[in-house]
């Protein structure tokens, strides 16, 4: 049995013009959560569906499990479980009767494909509405009866792509612990997400992409260090101080300083913590205002906006037909 869930060398998908997928290495071992992280458009939904035998790839190689992604594609599908960024299941139907259909669909027969789908609606809290249409539940019971629906048969490997997208944090949260849970009972996870809070919670380690290349991977610890031993965040009073501070904090710092969406914000990446008090000392000298201070590691925000220049969440572009790539 192979030591890694998944392996790529290469791994490449092309649509038209457009390199949704460029070449990308992953070597991903059994257990755990991966973390794949990326914005819209970044390659992460397209990565999924060709290491889950939907479509080919059309360069480089995959094994998952152990089972080549093309020659074993049969294999794979048998091992491996996808839950999409959208319900799969019927809408018309109840909870009780999507998760029976899809048992008897796995070879359960009567009252075994019964019993199933109830004990997985009581874990996943649903047994209360096991019995209403699944067009009448909240966004995050739609979100854990879909995942239900991908763990009837309990897969070795569970791709999630982006299961927490449009969820409300509570929601989130319950769909967290049942990730967490499913872990703990020897499901390996694969979770695709533009969420970088949901990166830090949940996964072992982080592969970052964008546009379609892999361009960073780690431990959440060990990519908030690759950008610099800390982050200095500072919150001037007035928002017209914001630019002079901004010079003072460049010139004494030695790096760049990022101005962030919060119009009286600036945070700055630190390779040498001991300089932080003399900038601090040099901004006071200054007259200007600050409303608050804070040094700290930084955040994977701030990692993703030194890796690629841009914010994690950002408008959805045109793509080709055919790449359903919208993660």
């Amino acid at each position: 049995m192979s030591a890694l869930a998944i392996e790529t060398h290469g791994l490449t998908k092309v649509y038209g013009d457009t390199r949704a997928v460029d070449g990308i290495d992953l070597s991903i071992a059994r257990g755990g959560v991966h973390g794949f992280l990326g914005p819209n458009g970044a390659g992460k939904t397209t990565a999924i569906r060709m290491l889950a035998t939907l479509i080919r790839p059309d360069a480089g190689t995959a094994r998952v499990l152990g089972r080549d992604v093309i020659h074993e594609a049969d294999a794979v599908r048998s091992q491996v479980s996808l839950t999409g960024q959208f319900a799969s299941v019927d809408e018309d139907l109840t909870g009780l009767e999507n998760l029976v259909l899809i048992a008897r669909l796995y070879g359960y027969r009567g009252a075994a494909a019964t019993r199933r789908a109830a004990d997985l609606l009581e874990a996943f809290g649903l047994a209360d509405a096991a019995d209403r249409p699944v067009k009448k539940y909240s966004g995050g019971m739609r979100r854990r009866v879909d995942i239900a629906a991908s763990i009837v048969a309990t897969p070795e490997l569970l791709f999630l792509d982006e299961p927490t997208t449009g969820l409300d944090p509570r929601a989130r949260n319950e769909v967290w612990d049942i990730i967490r849970a499913l872990v703990a009972h020897g499901t390996t996870v694969m979770l695709t997400t533009q969420y970088l809070d949901e990166a830090d919670q949940l996964a072992d380690r982080i592969s970052v992409i964008d546009s379609g290349k892999i361009i960073a991977e780690g431990t959440s610890s060990e990519l908030k260090h690759s950008v610099g031993a800390g982050a200095l965040h500072v919150r001037v009073m007035h928002r017209d101080d914001r630019e002079a501070a901004r010079r003072i904090l460049v010139r004494e710092l030695d790096v760049t300083v990022d101005t962030a969406n919060d119009p009286q914000l600036l945070v700055a990446a630190l390779d040498d913590r001991s300089r932080a008090m003399r900038a601090l000392t040099a901004l006071e000298e200054a007259r200007i205002d600050l409303a608050q201070f804070a040094l700290g590691q930084p955040t994977l925000d701030e990692v993703f906006l030194a890796l690629t220049g841009h914010e994690a969440e950002r408008p959805d572009t045109d793509r080709p037909e055919g790449t359903e790539e919208a993660a």
